[in-house]
Formats: structure tokens, sequence, C-alpha cells
């Protein structure tokens, strides 16, 4: 069932609300969408009104409430379904973009420009992808108010548009971002399809019911399938076990930058048998509760001391092994600088964080303690163990994109571990 959304976005009318953009001027979109009781249509863009992109196709994006924005297609010719999200982030859309933490979700970019610096090339034979939070980008499809079609930058070697149409994910620009945010925040996320005039699955995707990452086991589809490790180079070095529910490459370049080596394992894999000096579980995408093989493991690490460390879907991993509970938040946090408090103290800590989850810190087991909350809304943002070295973080240390100034977090798994 669909999330109750307040009358002033049609809630229980019998037609969908519409936004449309019209075009005031070369490139450029009026500021205020146009509200209209029937379907609309943008107005056609030629080849000349934006130079260096071939012609725009119509796209339109429907939310499962019936609210729909029509605007203009870019990237790859497909038509895709997902769960609908916000982020607030001014820069760092190749990073994002590529973050498994976004799978099976139409990502809306609330920042008004998007793609003004273009796309740095894949690097090659780099396991680690430096630029990228992964060897692909991970979005169902991108969601923007306004596409740049030129780009500066000096790493820049393509267009945001042409990487998109590279990688087979669609897109839609000039429609209301700041409308489709506020109706987010009002009703909850809410799944969306995003159908694009001319490809040939759009009437399949019209057709299909809204797909819905959080009710398959989407970590399974992003992990790596059997162990890597990385070697950083130092003779003796610690070597961190790392658990990919769906690891940011980041969090393995934090650690080899710090002198420990980085086995990296499947989501299911027994890391409890493996030789390491610490176990770090990473982000990833969809409900913790899919991953019930990484829940047991992690389960039986906590009957031994070995520092273990959690971040983002790792802290919600840690928190159902020692007997928290998770729920879904609203709208979820993304963005590039949440608030967090340090509990006990008076220390803030300005992090970036992409998460649809959360650990209900009302109940919290014996021998465990809330670590953080969110300054926001008061939501955890991480737990520690009393006595065992076992804690982790809601937010990203790593960062990639956004603020550094969580990174030492990855220090105190190390020196712990020594």
């Amino acid at each position: 069932m669909a999330p109750d959304v307040p009358a002033a976005f049609g809630a229980g009318r019998g037609k969908p609300l519409v936004f449309q953009f019209r075009f005031r001027a070369k490139g450029s979109f009026l500021r205020d969408p146009i509200v209209d009781s029937s379907p609309a249509r943008s107005e056609s863009v030629s080849e000349s009104d934006v130079t260096g992109m071939a012609p725009f196709r119509q796209a339109r994006l429907e939310l499962e409430d019936g609210t729909v924005f029509d605007g203009q297609a870019f990237g790859a010719n497909r038509s895709v379904s997902g769960e609908v999200v916000f982020a607030t982030g001014m820069v760092g859309y190749p990073e994002s973009l590529t973050d498994p933490s976004y799978r099976g979700q139409l990502m809306a970019l609330t920042y008004p420009l998007v793609g003004n610096y273009g796309v740095p090339a894949k690097p090659e034979g780099d396991p680690l992808c430096h630029g990228f939070e992964s060897s692909r980008i991970q979005a169902q499809a991108l969601v923007i108010q306004s596409l740049s079609s030129d780009y500066s930058h000096w790493k820049a070697t393509r267009s945001l548009d042409q990487w998109l149409i590279e990688e087979g994910v669609p897109g839609i620009t000039g429609i209301d971002v700041r409308a489709l945010t506020r109706i987010l925040r009002n009703a909850g996320t809410l799944k969306g399809r995003l159908l694009i005039e001319g490809s040939v699955d759009r009437e399949e995707v019209l057709n299909a019911p809204y797909q819905d990452p959080g009710q398959r086991n989407v970590v399974a589809e992003v992990s790596c399938d059997q162990p890597i490790l990385h070697r950083c180079g130092v003779e003796g070095a610690l070597r961190v076990i790392l658990v990919d529910c769906g690891a940011k490459t980041s969090i393995t370049r934090s650690l080899l930058k710090r002198g420990a080596d980085v086995l990296q394992v499947p989501w299911d894999h027994d890391f409890v048998a493996e030789e390491g000096d610490a176990v770090l579980l990473s982000n990833g995408p969809g409900d913790p509760k899919m991953a019930r093989q990484t829940i047991d493991h992690v389960r039986r690490a906590l009957n031994g001391e070995r520092p273990l460390m959690g971040i983002c879907l790792g802290n919600q991993l840690l928190a159902l092994a020692a007997g928290f509970d998770t729920y879904k938040l609203d709208f979820g946090h993304r963005s590039q600088n949440q608030p967090c408090v340090e509990v006990g103290t008076s220390r803030c800590w300005v992090t970036s964080q992409n998460h649809g989850y959360a650990v209900d810190g009302r109940r919290i087991p014996a021998g465990w303690a809330e670590w953080f909350t969110n300054a926001n809304d008061g939501s955890n943002e991480g737990i520690r163990h009393l006595e065992k070295p076992f804690f982790s973080v809601q937010f990203h240390p790593e960062a990639n994109p956004g603020p550094h100034d969580a990174a030492e977090l990855f220090d105190r798994l190390l020196e712990v571990a020594r």
C-alpha cells in the first residue's frame, strides 16, 4: 500500500498530479512547475538548443502515488523501475552513482545543475577504481533538474550523458526536483518508474509492478564472488577482513594507505574461520534483515575478542547480531553534511551518509550502548560494546563524497587490532 500523501500533492484524487517544465531560453528551465490536472507534454528541444548533445527524447517519472513528472531523457534508451530517493550533496555524482548502496534506486539529486565537471576515465587494470566507488554505475536511474551539456575538469574525458549511455543507465532532466523532494519528505520514500519514449522495454516496465529493492537480497547482487587479497606493500602488515556487503572501494583504499592488508570476502563467507587481525563489515544496499547469513556469522564472531567495526549497513548487521532491531526510515539520510553527536560528549561530527534503514536505539541489549545519534532527527548513528572491541557507525568515515572528519575511525580499528 502506498504511503499517505498530503492533499496538497494530490492524494486520493482521481487524476494524477503532473509536473512539467517549460523552456525559457537555450538550455535553461523555468523555476516553477506547471501543475495540470491532465497529462501534459514538455515542449520538444531541437539539437541546436543544447550544443553537443543529441535531440532530447521525452521521459516521464511516475510515482506509485500517481504523481507524474514530465521531462527529457538522457543517458541510455531504456525504462526502469525502483525506489525513488533523493540526495542533497552538491558534488560527487561519479562516486554516488557507483556506490553499491544505491542498487535498485532511482537517484534524484537536489542540486539544480549536474554534469558540469564531466566524468573521469575509468582506470584500466585498477581493481580499486580510483575516482569511483565500484566498477560500474549501481543506481537504476538518475533524476535531475538541469543537465549540463558542457563540462570542464582536468580529469574529465566524457560527459555525464555519455557515461550513462556507456553504462546502460537512463536519466531524466528538466523536472522540478524541489517538488519531488517535498513529496518524498512528506509521504516517505516511494517506488516509481522512469519511462523513456521509444525504449523497447517501455510497455513492459509500465505494465509490471513497481520494483522494490527492499524486498530482495540486493546485498548478494553487489558483493564480490570470491575472496580478494589487497596488499599494502608493508612487511608484517595487519590484515583486516572486509566483509563485502556492497563495499565502496574507498574503504579498502582507506585501510591500505594506513598500512593494512585487506582480505575482501563475499557477504555470506564464513569470515570467522579466516585468519586476520580485525573485521570490518561494509556498507551496502537494502534491508539488513535480508543478509541473514552475514548476521549469523557476526553473531558467532561476537563470542570472540577479535576487533570488529561496522560501517553503514555494517552498523545495522552488527546491531541485529547483538540483539538490537532495525527499521526503515521515512526518507533516509543521503547527504554530505549530516551532524552526528558522540553520546556523552559535546562533540558533533559532520558526516557523509547514504542509508534508508536505521538501528532502533530505544531498546539496547545488555553490554551495549549507543555511540552516536543524529542531531537532526535523533536516530541512531552508531553502537559500541562496553567491554569488547566491537563498534560501528551509520555514517561513512571513508566519505567519497563528503567530509573526512570521521576518517580517524579507521585508525581506531587498527590501534585496537595491534
